[in-house]
């Protein structure tokens, strides 16, 4: 699953939800809906976060250094993580804290109305993000499916991007039943569990980001479609099977692929050494992300070693 794509996601995203953020404060600052407040706290962790994805893009395409031989592509794991531990803390415990706050202090709204225009028009604006990132994801998905593409993606951006925007347009929903059912039943009591579901959507989409985002920073294999591939570009002409391979991605537009391949005995140093160039040439061709290659010649010991070793299937 190609890993380009997702600054054009990251930017409509920042420039919404920059806006947002303001014009929820002004509008908790006229009605004192805890929901507003929360919704302007997540609107600021949300602008936060994709400004740290950017960054972290930015990291990641310094050259390698002797002390960083392999380059800083994990940056971008790196600040996807840390995005995944803000929305957390500053969305989520907030937002629950701010919820629980207001169920043992109900508080009267005040201008109401602006709070509901402000939800609906942020939910215009997060609209456009979602379908934003969307359109940038949809190339990248192929055949997967919504969530097998947020699982098994090594683009570490775009799913948060998806999933930030997934939950600010169910999270305004819930702010602007919050208020709804407050001015409707004369109750405050309901913009405070407008503000605990609103906790709780976030603290849920942060635990699947965190999980996910770890395992690509702890260093994450190519997946079997992949490696079937890169097993079959290996093997032709004096190669004859891939012994075992091991890959990782260093980056999410570089992987590492390192295998011990099968050549007969008897070919003479000059020969292997063409067989293993030509080996390369053919990983590069069809897969370019491997832009790291270790082959190691040796003879075929059928059953000694099986590159399908099923204790090494990178499938979580």
């Amino acid at each position: 699953m190609s890993a380009s794509g997702g600054s054009k996601a990251i930017v409509a995203a920042l420039s919404a939800n920059a806006g947002i953020a303001v014009a929820k404060f002004v509008g908790f600052a006229i009605t004192g809906s805890s929901s507003m407040l929360a919704e302007g706290v997540h609107s600021v962790a949300d602008t936060a976060n994709q400004g740290l994805l950017l960054f972290g893009r930015k990291r990641a395409a310094r050259a390698a250094t002797p002390a960083h031989p392999f380059g800083y592509g994990r940056d971008r794991f790196f600040y996807s993580f840390v995005v995944a531990l803000l929305l957390f803390s500053l969305g989520s415990v907030f937002a629950i804290y701010e919820g629980v706050h207001k169920l043992s202090a109900p508080e009267e709204l005040t201008s109401p109305v602006v709070a509901i225009v402000i939800l609906v028009v942020a939910i215009g604006l997060e609209g456009y993000s979602f379908m934003t990132a969307v359109g940038e994801s949809r190339e990248l998905k192929g055949d997967a499916t919504w969530w097998g593409f947020i699982r098994q993606s090594v683009n570490p951006e775009l799913p948060v991007v998806l999933l930030e925007d997934t939950g600010a347009l169910v999270g305004l929903v819930f702010a602007l039943a919050g208020v709804g059912l407050s001015v409707a039943t004369g109750d405050p009591i309901w913009d405070a569990i407008g503000t605990i579901a609103i906790g709780i959507l976030l603290g849920v989409i942060a635990a699947v980001l965190i999980v996910e985002t770890k395992s690509l920073l702890i260093g994450e294999a190519a997946r079997p479609p992949l490696i079937a591939t890169i097993t079959a570009s290996l093997v032709g002409g004096p190669v004859e099977r891939v012994i075992h391979l091991r890959t990782q991605y260093m980056g999410p537009e570089e992987l590492l692929v390192a295998a011990k391949i099968a050549v007969p005995g008897s070919l003479p140093t000059e020969t292997v050494a063409e067989a293993i160039d030509a080996a390369e040439a053919r990983l590069r061709a069809r897969v370019p992300e491997a832009r790291i290659i270790y082959l190691e010649p040796d003879l075929d010991r059928t059953g000694s070693e099986d590159g399908l070793d099923p204790s090494l299937d990178p499938t979580p």
